[in-house]
């Protein structure tokens, strides 16, 4: 009892009925996933970076750079939608990361959503006006996007006036939207070949332009035929032309 008395006189009012408080945890050491990085290691990357973000005593800043290089290990792996979630993850943690939303934007891009890879590479920009990274992708973006609107504008329309067609095959392919972005593509490539013929060898373009006219010639004079396949003919033909781009 004389123990007991002595204990109660120096120690805090009801120090001997409180247990003592727990440790608190050291954050946890980032060296793993720095060295699964260093390593190059796809696989460990995503596990030991992983075991970093998961760990709910990680450090904001650890935390962000171990998102990063797991999303980087995955993008190396083709796996595009769990890339973006980490990238996501790493900007709303660090907003500031114009790197990681040029990034983002082309894993967007990848996926043929163009919106919202113009909004990254654009808030790339807000960040660093500078960023040249940002600059390319914006500008590749934008006239990319103006091609497919000009193609969109051209969809379903062939190389020629509808409103002049004469011939039944040019009424067929005026009459069927596949059929006549056959014919301005064939159209087009065409020209693209004799031209690039013709700057080496003028007689060479002028050959490949016979060529082209004499297709056209019989495609008119077999349209209608039952052994004629005019949409197989077209596809042969753009193929053809396609392949001499080629060589």
């Amino acid at each position: 009892m004389a123990v007991a008395a002595l204990l109660w006189s120096v120690l805090p009012h009801g120090a001997l009925a409180t247990n003592p408080a727990p440790a608190v945890a050291p954050p946890p050491d980032p060296a793993p996933c720095v060295a699964a990085v260093a390593s190059g290691d796809e696989d460990k990357i995503v596990a030991m970076c992983g075991a970093l973000i998961d760990n709910d005593k990680t450090a904001p800043a650890d935390r962000v750079k171990a998102l990063v290089a797991r999303a980087g290990a995955y993008q190396r792996k083709d796996m595009t939608d769990p890339s973006i979630g980490d990238y996501t993850t790493a900007l709303r943690l660090d907003p500031t990361l114009v790197d990681i939303y040029n990034a983002r934007g082309a894993l967007w891009r990848k996926k043929g959503d163009r919106p919202d890879a113009v909004r990254d590479f654009g808030a790339a920009l807000k960040l660093d006006p500078n960023n040249a990274v940002a600059k390319a992708n914006y500008k590749s973006l934008a006239q990319e996007l103006e091609r497919i609107g000009a193609q969109m504008a051209l969809a379903g329309k062939p190389s020629f006036n509808c409103a002049g067609a004469r011939r039944p095959v040019e009424k067929a392919i005026c009459a069927n939207p596949a059929l006549a972005d056959l014919d301005r593509e064939i159209d087009a490539t065409n020209a693209r070949v004799v031209r690039a013929a013709a700057r080496d060898n003028p007689r060479a373009g002028r050959d490949l332009q016979h060529e082209q006219d004499d297709f056209i010639v019989h495609r008119d004079a077999a349209f209608g035929r039952p052994d004629y396949d005019l949409h197989k003919a077209m596809r042969e033909r753009l193929d053809h032309l396609n392949a001499i781009t080629k060589q």
